[in-house]
């Protein structure tokens, strides 16, 4: 199994604040030790079932009534999500 890390590009974020949307960057960068792709939004996709667990979203005409324009959405039914150990 290859490790795949999910990077948001803060960078690019406040570039996309400053142009039109045709001109925009990619925020989300799915990185290997192969390559790194770049995407606007992803989906979260079992290798066993193909079901779609969750989604990495980029939304800035449309950002959530906190004001994120990135989030994770996930299907709570199929996934638990439990803090993380230092």
């Amino acid at each position: 199994m290859m490790k795949q890390i999910i990077h948001i590009n803060q960078h690019n974020i406040k570039h996309n604040r400053k142009v039109t949307a045709c001109e925009r960057k990619p925020v989300i960068t799915c990185k290997t030790y192969k390559d790194n792709n770049y995407h606007h939004s992803i989906d979260l996709v079992s290798v066993e079932t193909g079901e779609v667990l969750g989604s990495v979203m980029y939304s800035p005409d449309n950002p959530l009534s906190c004001g994120a324009n990135v989030w994770i959405e996930l299907d709570t039914d199929i996934i638990s999500i439990k803090p993380k150990e230092d």
